[in-house]
């Protein structure tokens, strides 16, 4: 068995050894270090190469909107999901748009953050349901003039965005769809050049702004 390997970042040190205690119960997941601060993340990752990075926001220093994007500029093949007490607007915006694979909330369950954390490594996206209601509230109340997802996808490629906003991998969406996974990967790169997102968390954020995970 592969092992996800797994490193935290929070400046608090309870909460950075009471994740890793958690997490280390999970049978499939190995912690590789902790970092209190977004420069310490920095050197952990190009150390350790994580896996996945558990990234707080409000840290000393660096925080972690900053220390997300700068892992994945230099350590692309490293994602990033940030578990935070706040659920504040500007924090899941700009932490999407840093690059951030996942936004959650602490109050997750230790299953549900193991389950999120599998989705990421495997390249899906996961957004914490108040979250995911928040984003959608942002977009219905600044009235966007955006077209409609539904006008610039086919409903093939509405149907692969719904499983991706679901946290699904490419072999999931292929089993459900009755699609081969190299199919799947065309289908998504067409949706990421139709979006305009440089990559599968900007279009799910995309769709969850345009209501799509709800229609």
């Amino acid at each position: 068995m592969n092992l996800i390997r797994v490193a935290i970042v929070d400046d608090q040190t309870l909460i950075r050894e009471g994740l890793a205690a958690l997490l280390a119960l999970v049978s499939d997941l190995q912690i590789v270090g902790q970092a209190g601060d977004g420069s310490a993340a920095l050197e952990l990752v190009a150390d350790k190469s994580p896996d996945v990075v558990l990234m707080d926001v409000r840290m000393p220093g660096m925080n972690g909107v900053a220390a997300t994007r700068e892992i994945r500029r230099r350590f692309p093949d490293t994602r990033v999901i940030v578990l935070t007490t706040f659920d504040d607007d500007e924090y899941v915006f700009q932490s999407l748009d840093a690059g951030a694979s996942g936004y959650l909330l602490k109050n997750a369950d230790p299953d549900h953050l193991a389950a999120a954390i599998r989705a990421v490594h495997a390249g899906g996206s996961i957004l914490d349901p108040a979250v995911t209601h928040k984003v959608i509230q942002r977009a219905v109340l600044t009235n966007s003039t955006t077209p409609p997802i539904t006008e610039k996808l086919t409903r093939r490629e509405q149907d692969i965005l719904r499983l991706m906003v679901e946290g699904a991998t490419n072999g999931e969406i292929a089993a459900q769809l009755c699609l081969s996974e190299g199919t799947v990967k065309n289908h998504i790169s067409h949706i990421l050049a139709k979006l305009g997102a440089r990559d599968r968390t900007q279009a799910v954020r995309l769709a969850v702004e345009w209501g799509l995970a709800h229609e």
